[in-house]
């Protein structure tokens, strides 16, 4: 029975009694008396009616004050301390019981928190142990996720259903081409490429099935025929039209000779050749146009030549003519070369990578270079050895080489300095000579035409060297100390090292991989039966302009994250303003504090709901009053053309289903129940964040009282009184 019902129960019965205790005595009475005598019995009882009322009233009373004390002290109060005292034991381990009630509450509680001492003592010294025992496996994993974290190939790692359970950042990255509007991103993974890429997402978001479908019947048919470890590779194309070449091997079940081995899983290495292609089909393009466009005019210059040797007496007018032809063809095919120069100079240009090295390393290269090939002594002045650049090393070698043969040739420069320092995000590289100066008329010439020096030439310009480093070139002249000196431009780098002490922190790394996704497999229909730590979900929370959106109100914010597998993943987050088309009130700005500025020029929500809708595929929904959010959402389904049909769990809802007897379920009585501390309350993603962790707490509370699954947990929020609000 619900102790709410308890104490109306006891009263009620606590008066009858005490009615039947006055009323029986007094009918006995009246039963034993001889008849005659019972109406002198009645005058002697009636004007004393009233007395009797007044006691049984009084008594009543008493009782009910006696019967009410007694609830509080042994009923109630023992039932609050037994909610707290689960929350003490499973969600918030910290909470201690209050010393209330009668001696007897109070020593028991005494009793219980003297013992939770003692739990978090033992508990203490066997995580000590635990975590002294997995130092070497936490130090391995976390290596692992710095590995993939940084590698430059895109990686991804998905079980049998293409389910991704790794991915490094690198594949996080490259995801984002992957859509159909890469430039209508909203905010963390939100956009397009959160909708993709994702723990426990579907790789089929991206990939056709068949097509991966076919490539792992590759793999088995490899694996039972070669034996060794088999991998096949094939080209796709994405819905934003990029083409991309995908390696992909499999992840076997048991490793070693076994004939029997079985793949679980597989491994695809992402490359986007798109650019590669389109480079390699226009060179084939430009080789064809030369080679093709070429016969005629080679067949014409060979015509003459052949005419001319074999009439050596031919008149002197038609070995003009044959001459003319072979100067007006040899012409042709000069332009023709220039063109195909000018054309291939720009794929070379789109090829070549940029890479980070020390910048005192590369002066070290430019001295070299520039002593061997053109004989100009070279020096360094001052260089900052902390300086990391991000450059091409060779297309810049020759510019600064060009420089000091442009020197030496036109200005008779014999010795050149280097300086190296850093300016904010950039490094500067000073060419230093004493001398002439360089006009601007000069240098401009010298940007323009390709570069050659010391017999070497390239298609390139000192232009085209600074534009694909995203620098500049600069001249400065010092007139006090007569030195004037080039100034390069280029992008500064830091250099990415790994840190030993940090690998030892879960912390340290995104949470980009999670293996146990190895062991799950789809549920289909059967989604409700599954426990509530298999579940993926999307916690969520929404900013407004004001509660009621029947009348016009409009969401301001959105804000979420996901939990797979237990695990709050921060990394895979959505949080976007929202442009209302409507002016704010200044009440709901005091509250949330965004300001109309702070929306003005942000995306519509035609625009942000759809790309929410797609980072909530295939999760279940949870937020704190859902019913409040889950309004706003359902009141646009109609004019963005999508639908939240998801499953939705509440906080709130189940906060009153693990603790009945607690008056108080707001977001932040939850959290201190929980010892959640709240960081960004009333924005979003912050709430969002809150209720993810008071929902993972939530979870073992709600198994101990026998709800499991999702199924047992919607049908236990249906039966609460907070379930029967409306918006």
């Amino acid at each position: 029975m619900n102790g709410k019902f308890k104490l109306p129960i006891f009263i009620a019965v606590a008066i009858l009694l005490l009615a039947l205790a006055a009323g029986l005595p007094l009918a006995a009475m009246w039963g034993d008396l001889p008849l005659e005598q019972r109406g002198g019995f009645a005058d002697l009882v009636t004007p004393r009616i009233g007395l009797v009322v007044l006691i049984v009233v009084v008594m009543s009373f008493v009782a009910g004050g006696l019967v009410r004390w007694f609830y509080l002290a042994y009923v109630a109060t023992p039932l609050k301390l037994a909610e707290q005292l689960r929350l003490m034991h499973g969600a918030n381990s910290e909470h201690r019981l209050p010393l209330v009630g009668g001696a007897e509450l109070q020593t028991l509680a005494a009793a219980a928190n003297a013992l939770a001492e003692q739990r978090d003592t033992l508990r203490d010294d066997v995580e000590a142990q635990i975590r002294l025992a997995k130092t070497s496996v936490e130090e391995e994993k976390n290596r692992l996720g710095a590995l993939m974290s940084e590698l430059t190939q895109s990686v991804v790692v998905c079980n049998l259903e293409g389910r991704i359970l790794l991915y490094n950042n690198r594949a996080r990255l490259q995801f984002r081409a992957f859509v159909d509007d890469p430039g209508n991103s909203s905010g963390g993974l939100g956009g397009g490429s959160g909708a993709l890429l994702g723990l426990g997402r579907s790789i089929f978001a991206v990939f056709d099935r068949a097509l991966v479908a076919h490539a792992l019947e590759n793999l088995q048919h490899r694996l039972e025929t070669a034996g060794s470890q088999p991998v096949t590779n094939f080209v796709t194309t994405t819905r934003a039209g990029q083409l991309i070449r995908v390696q992909m091997a499999p992840v076997l079940s048991t490793a070693g000779d076994d004939p029997n081995r079985k793949i679980n899983g597989y491994v695809m290495m992402l490359d986007n050749i798109t650019r590669n292609v389109e480079n390699e089909t226009r060179r084939d393009q430009i080789l064809q146009q030369m080679t093709e466009g070429s016969r005629s005019s080679l067949a014409s210059i060979r015509a003459a030549v052949e005419t001319m040797i074999d009439y050596p007496d031919i008149e002197l007018n038609q070995r003009d003519r044959f001459l003319a032809v072979i100067r007006d063809e040899v012409g042709v095919l000069s332009v023709r070369l220039d063109e195909t120069v000018s054309s291939y100079a720009d794929s070379l240009k789109a090829r070549w990578p940029l890479e980070e090295m020390l910048g005192s390393d590369l002066l070290a290269a430019a001295q070299r270079r520039i002593e061997a090939r053109v004989g100009v002594t070279t020096k360094i002045d001052t260089v900052d050895a902390s300086v990391w650049v991000k450059v091409d090393s060779f297309s810049l070698l020759q510019a600064i080489t060009y420089l000091a043969s442009r020197l030496q040739e036109d200005f008779d420069v014999r010795l050149v300095r280097f300086r190296l320092s850093r300016a904010g995000r950039l490094a500067h590289i000073d060419v230093v000579w004493s001398g002439g100066a360089v006009s601007t008329e000069t240098l401009n010439s010298w940007e323009r035409e390709p570069m050659t020096m010391a017999g070497e030439t390239t298609p390139l310009t000192l232009r085209d060297v600074m534009d694909r480093h995203g620098g500049e070139l600069w001249f400065k002249r010092d007139s006090a100390i007569q030195q004037a000196y080039f100034r390069l431009l280029v992008p500064l780098a830091v250099p990415q090292e790994l840190d030993n002490t940090a690998l030892l922190k879960n912390e340290s790394r995104p949470e980009y991989y999670d293996f146990d996704l190895f062991k799950w497999s789809e549920q289909g229909d059967a989604n409700d039966e599954r426990l509530l730590g298999e579940i993926v979900y999307t916690v969520f929370d929404t900013e407004t302009t004001g509660l009621d959106p029947s009348q016009g109100d409009e969401i301001i914010q959105i804000g979420a994250l996901r939990i797979v597998n237990g695990r709050l993943l921060r990394q895979e987050s959505f949080e976007q303003l929202i442009d209302p088309r409507t002016a704010l009130k200044p009440e709901s700005v005091k509250i949330h504090g965004i300001s109309q500025a702070m929306v003005d020029g942000q995306p519509g929500i035609d625009k942000v709901l759809p790309q929410f809708h797609r980072f909530c595929t295939d999760t279940v929904l949870v937020a704190h009053n859902a019913a409040f959010d889950m309004r706003f959402l359902q009141m646009k389904e109609e004019s963005t053309g999508v639908r939240f049909d998801q499953p939705v769990l509440d906080t709130l809802l189940l906060s009153a289903v693990v603790h009945p007897n607690q008056e108080e379920h707001s977001l932040e009585v939850i959290a201190e129940r929980f010892g959640v501390t709240i960081i960004g309350r009333h924005t979003a993603l912050g709430d969002a964040i809150v209720t993810a962790e008071i929902f993972l707490k939530m979870i073992p509370l709600l198994a101990a009282s026998g709800i499991r699954s999702l199924r047992e947990a919607r049908e236990a929020s249906q039966k609460t009184y907070f379930s029967r609000i409306k918006y």
